[in-house]
């Protein structure tokens, strides 16, 4: 009888180098090949770019497969369970790194009954390089990158999103992979924040970088990295150029937009009542929303309405008449944003907005009531977690005590133990 040889593609293009793993594989015996879900692609590798129907087709068709199957996780564990293969082969990529777990609970399963790992050197040579060079173009393309959102939002328990302000911090978003616990994770988004934006220019966060501007850091994300992009469009501004910015941020293939439902200079909601801020009527925000949903082109856009009732201490009623009202504007989604530390009446105006509203996408900032997780937002219907400032936060304080400490010393070396090395930054960087 046949020995039983699996593998598992993630890929959406086949190369040498799978076509390699299944010619080792047919030496061994019948060749079973898993096609990893989905929802499973994105928690440790890139987006696809054809949907799973196309990607099981095209590894149905190659010469040498004898079945294909589902893999639902980028664990093994269900497929041995009911394969049990006497062979497991892999390009020998992952031997080390993040992949290396996967590996170690592949051969703890296969150890149980006798199976065994087969490790193929791992095929990168100029034309490989170049297809996936192409796959990351096609990635970044504003067509695809615009309506990975929305996708995400179907697959995901809760899309994770984090701040980047240039083409660096744009990469550690890209490229940031976690094993934890034998689980994986990545971040989906990217939020490009007035704070931030304004932050890392050295200006206040009262609208003063002007779209323009935004725009070219937009650009300088985008020209690095694939994900898909959430933008901070403060108030909006005047009806009449909101309209005009959501056609330039649809054409960028930027995927949502939220604007806050407050008038007048900006200021930082962070700082509450403090200073003095004025809410927009419900009437006029509306119309504002409207006008936005009016000019788009696509059904990928996303324009999402930021309430800013309990942050102004307006109530939870008013912030739950806005979020309905927004919504039969044609928001895409609702943000709420609390400037408490206690997250209690965040979850409290989720629960009541889901009461009425099972559908539309709630997006929070967990800048303040930090201590929340993902799993307890999501429980509560939240669909977009935001972490809005972490990576400035983070870089500031190192960058400052850098600097004070050459100042001191008056040389570097006291300071060389907790800096990266230049060519470890370099290798986030893609030669073409």
């Amino acid at each position: 009888m046949a020995k039983t040889v699996y593998t598992c593609f993630c890929t959406d293009v086949i190369h040498e180098g799978h076509l390699n793993i299944i010619r080792e594989a047919q030496k061994l015996g019948d060749v079973v090949v898993g096609v990893l879900s989905d929802k499973a692609v994105i928690r440790y590798n890139r987006f696809f770019t054809i949907d799973f129907d196309e990607r099981f087709a095209m590894v149905q068709s190659l010469e040498g497969v004898s079945r294909v199957i589902v893999q639902e996780d980028i664990h093994y564990d269900d497929v041995i369970a009911q394969l049990h293969p006497d062979y497991v082969i892999h390009g020998d990529n992952w031997k080390s790194g993040t992949l290396k777990a996967i590996r170690d609970n592949v051969e703890r399963l296969l150890s149980e009954y006798g199976g065994q790992i087969v490790d193929v050197p791992y095929t990168y040579n100029e034309n490989v390089k170049r297809i996936d060079a192409r796959m990351k173009e096609k990635l970044a393309m504003p067509e695809y990158r615009r309506r990975r959102l929305r996708r995400l939002l179907e697959l995901c328990p809760i899309v994770k999103t984090i701040e980047v302000h240039s083409g660096l911090t744009g990469l550690i978003a890209e490229k940031t992979v976690v094993e934890h616990n034998g689980e994986y994770d990545q971040y989906d988004a990217m939020w490009i924040s007035s704070l931030c934006d304004s932050t890392a220019k050295g200006k206040p966060d009262i609208e003063l970088v002007d779209m323009t501007s935004r725009f070219r850091t937009i650009d300088d994300v985008m020209e690095v990295t694939t994900k898909p992009i959430i933008f901070d469009g403060d108030t909006g501004g005047l009806t009449e150029h909101f309209v005009y910015n959501v056609r330039s941020l649809e054409r960028m293939g930027v995927s949502a937009v939220i604007i806050e439902d407050k008038t007048g200079l900006k200021k930082n909601s962070l700082f509450g009542t403090e200073v003095k801020q004025t809410q927009d009527t419900i009437e006029h925000f509306c119309e504002k929303i409207r006008a936005g949903k009016k000019v788009q082109l696509t059904d990928d856009f996303m324009i999402i309405a930021r309430i800013e009732s309990l942050i102004l201490e307006q109530g939870m009623e008013d912030a739950l008449e806005r979020a309905h009202a927004y919504v039969a504007a044609g928001a895409d989604g609702i943000m709420i944003h609390s400037r408490k530390k206690d997250p209690a009446e965040i979850l409290e105006f989720c629960d009541k907005f889901r009461a009425d509203n099972k559908t539309t996408p709630i997006v929070v900032v967990p800048s303040s009531f930090n201590s929340v997780t993902e799993a307890e937002l999501a429980a509560h219907g939240v669909n977009i977690v935001i972490y809005a400032n972490q990576l400035t936060r983070s870089a500031f304080p190192a960058m400052q005590q850098t600097a004070e400490d050459i100042l001191k010393y008056h040389r570097a070396q006291e300071v060389d133990s907790r800096l990266m090395p230049i060519k470890q930054i370099i290798t986030l960087i893609d030669e073409l």
